[in-house]
């Protein structure tokens, strides 16, 4: 029950979802994440590290990045089940569409500092 209980945790914080959201459309980095939510490092990388707890998100080296990206292939029912869901959640939000729009124009060789 406390792997159901830590999904909805995870889900239950609007940054979260945002993250999620923005994590439909390609692999970001935390200085991407921090760039479009306009947020610290150190509040993007916990919002991070709960969703990769839950499960949502796997974390990989790219280069000099870590890239988050979604777990679409995750072996936990409910996290899929939740993923599978993802699209069809929230696409009206204006919030959303905002940062939509900002994963697109982003580009992490001008914005972040290695």
């Amino acid at each position: 029950m406390r792997s159901f209980i830590n999904i909805f945790k995870a889900l239950s914080d609007p940054n979260r979802v945002r993250i999620l959201k923005m994590l439909e459309f390609r692999p970001l980095c935390v200085c991407e994440i921090t760039y479009i939510l306009n947020m610290a490092t150190s509040t993007v990388s916990k919002h991070l590290s709960i969703l990769r707890d839950a499960g949502f998100i796997l974390d990989q080296k790219e280069g000099k990045w870590v890239e988050y990206k979604l777990n679409k292939n995750s072996s936990n029912v409910e996290v899929k089940q939740q993923l599978s869901l993802l699209p069809g959640w929230l696409n009206d939000d204006e919030v959303i569409k905002t940062y939509k729009k900002r994963v697109t124009e982003v580009d992490r060789n001008i914005i972040c500092k290695t």
